[in-house]
């Protein structure tokens, strides 16, 4: 099955819930990286957390809401991406990093995280950006992001994120619930939800147990939790995807960023380039043939070997903008005439 995102109400609108299922999701990213069962963990709960939080948040289809963590532990930091359509990708900057369990028995996301920071960037579709930092609180994911919501975008908020490894080391479940409180939520609601909360050991284990809704169901016992029928047309279940952005030709010019002369370099050692995307780990391999074709296609600073000006095989020509090279050389571009 699909990971996917659902919303619904509950406490006649008191509360508003947004829950995702992201197995399927967790267990690509783990796969790609091949991390090690607490990074799986870590990066599970990022890019759950980043699902939930790009409905939030964003209003546009191509609006992204990007999580960013540093922190001092083994894991080094992570980073994951979500967009409104539903279409995620993240990576962890160290995926072989582990510690030992917690006392409880469950992986302990907090030590391998460490002390640190999140930040978070909303990107609109008209290129604005939004940027925020807080500092983690516990690196246990969920708490540092409702910690957020409640510092920088003053939105009340309870969220769970959880990953369930098998014993063969596949993830067995993942996912999150994000509960908003609105302003008109009533005390009364509050304990109830409190109350709730106290009482759930782990939301991995109740989505393993009973499926999205029903563990979504569990946790507002009481408060009257409402999902969307499903024949209505504004229905709002989402399928949420790994899907990376990167691509043959994003690796290309990537490789026109290095000289001439350290493509040759590359081509004396390896026999080519070899480029890997840190966010899906897709790797794309170049021949000498096709790293020499980069030559004829771009122009650069004799003095310092600055690139001043390409042209993609896309069509897309990139200029460098200034009158001046960073080196202090008048940039002087000049573009081949067509054959007669």
């Amino acid at each position: 099955m699909k990971s996917r995102l659902i919303r619904g109400l509950a406490a006649a609108g008191q509360l508003r819930v947004l829950a995702v299922d992201s197995k399927r999701l967790v267990e690509e990213a783990r796969r790609r990286h091949t991390t090690s069962a607490s990074a799986t963990a870590a990066l599970g709960r990022a890019l759950s957390g980043a699902a939930l939080l790009a409905q939030l948040l964003s209003k546009g289809r191509r609006e992204r809401v990007t999580l960013i963590i540093d922190g001092d532990g083994p894991l080094g930091g992570l980073v994951a991406e979500a967009g409104v359509d539903g279409r995620v990708r993240g990576y962890v900057k160290n995926p072989d990093a582990e510690v030992e369990p917690r006392a409880d028995g469950k992986l302990n996301v907090g030590a391998l995280l460490g002390s640190g920071q999140l930040r978070v960037i909303r990107a609109s579709a008209s290129g604005e950006q939004y940027d925020s930092t807080v500092p983690l609180q516990s690196g246990e994911i969920a708490e540092d992001i409702a910690y957020y919501l409640w510092q920088s975008e003053q939105q009340p908020a309870a969220l769970l994120l959880g990953v369930m490894l098998a014993p063969s080391g596949e993830v067995a479940s993942a996912g999150g619930l994000l509960l908003q409180v609105t302003p008109d939520a009533g005390e009364e609601v509050l304990a109830r939800l409190q109350d709730n909360l106290s009482r759930t050991a782990g939301f991995s284990s109740l989505l393993l147990e009973r499926g999205l809704q029903g563990a979504a169901q569990e946790v507002l016992r009481g408060l009257d939790l409402e999902w969307r029928a499903p024949q209505a047309a504004n229905l709002e279940e989402l399928a949420i995807d790994f899907v990376c952005r990167c691509s043959r030709e994003k690796a290309l010019v990537a490789l026109s960023y290095f000289t001439p002369q350290e493509r040759e370099e590359m081509i004396a050692e390896d026999g080519g380039a070899e480029v890997v995307c840190h966010w899906c780990g897709a790797k794309y391999t170049f021949s000498p043939e096709q790293l020499r074709s980069l030559n004829a296609r771009e122009q650069r600073c004799p003095d310092c070997g600055t690139l001043w000006y390409e042209s993609r095989a896309d069509g897309v020509e990139v200029v460098y903008p200034h009158e001046r090279c960073k080196c202090g050389r008048k940039v002087d571009i000049v573009k081949e005439s067509p054959s007669a």
